[in-house]
Parts: C-alpha cells; structure tokens; sequence
C-alpha cells in the first residue's frame, strides 16, 4: 500500500514565479484556480532544471500553458520529493 503524502513536501513558490504571478492579473486567476496539488507540480517541474536557462524557458512555458488552462505539466511524473519510491531520483 502506499504511504500518503506528506503535506511537507510542498514546495514553496519561488519568486520568479511570483513574480510572473504578479505581473499577469490573468495568469494568477487561472493559478489561483488550480488546486494545491497542480500548482506544487508546476512549481516543482520549473524549478527542477540544473541549469538557469531550462528553468527560465520552463516558467515561459508555464505561463502559456497555464493560461491554456493546461493543469499540470505534460510529460511531467510528478513531484519525486511527495513519493518515497521516487524520492532516489532527487538530490538530497
């Protein structure tokens, strides 16, 4: 059976993503709409890139597919830090 979520393993919005948050009345409503869990995914899938340049291209695409009413990331597993089984694939 597996182990509920852990409600810690929410990641806290990072300021980029306030940012844009901020800057985008339209953006923020369809975020808003979005429930705890799919904002965690989007959060996590933009931040997850090693390298700067991915996580920028990542909040560009988030910013356009949120307003797609997209509400989670396509190709995306899901958050690994919520999973013990997937938690191997994140630095600790």
């Amino acid at each position: 059976m597996a182990k509920a979520a852990d409600p810690d393993f929410r990641h806290d919005t990072p300021h980029e993503i306030k940012a844009l948050l901020e800057s985008d009345q339209a953006l923020s409503e369809k975020w808003q709409a979005l429930t705890p869990l799919a904002r965690n995914e989007w959060i996590c899938w933009a931040i997850s890139a090693k390298q700067e340049a991915t996580r920028e291209k990542r909040r560009v695409r988030l910013h356009e597919e949120v307003l797609d009413g997209k509400k989670r990331p396509c190709c995306w597993p899901g958050c690994p830090h919520r999973r013990e089984s997937a938690r191997k694939w994140v630095d600790a």
